[in-house]
């Protein structure tokens, strides 16, 4: 009798999806929410009132690695807790996240490139680009919530 093969993916991907710790990543996602709302107000500044002072450019930079820093922990989490391995870069956290159906494909590329705003703000490669901040914090604002809201669906079918 031949085996029915999308039966067998369906039983592992929910037994794989028991392997994922939702606490830790509720814990997570309200964390990113509370940052976010303190973000979202630095990002109704216009650019001179964002570069006034080192004040809001510091907090930007700060919320911004705490946010991308806890999605990417997220990401890691989900792909090696439902079987994949650890992705080889966190900006391909993002895209291996349309491997197991949490975020669409152009989304997952849309939103990638937070990764290396993470990573110049956290490592100092360069002077920071207030600019570039500034343009990243836009991005945050934009694309945090849609990210959200594809973890939060994806969880609700997770036990």
């Amino acid at each position: 009798m031949p085996v029915n093969l999308s039966s067998v993916t369906a039983k592992q991907v929910n037994k794989e999806k028991e392997m994922v710790d939702k606490t830790l990543v509720i814990r997570k996602i309200n964390l990113i929410s509370e940052d976010f709302k303190a973000l979202k107000s630095l990002a109704e500044l216009d650019y001179d009132e964002y570069t006034s002072g080192p004040v809001n450019q510091v907090l930007a930079e700060r919320y911004l690695e705490r946010m991308i820093g806890r999605t990417i922990d997220i990401n890691y989490h989900l792909l090696t807790e439902l079987g994949h391995p650890p992705p080889t870069d966190y900006f391909k956290s993002f895209l291996d996240l349309v491997k197991i159906k949490v975020l669409p494909s152009d989304f997952a590329r849309q939103i990638a490139p937070a990764a290396g705003l993470r990573n110049r703000i956290v490592h100092e490669y360069d002077e920071i680009d207030p600019k570039k901040v500034y343009e990243g914090m836009q991005a945050a604002v934009r694309d945090l919530p849609v990210y959200l809201k594809c973890l939060s669906e994806f969880l609700e079918g997770v036990d």
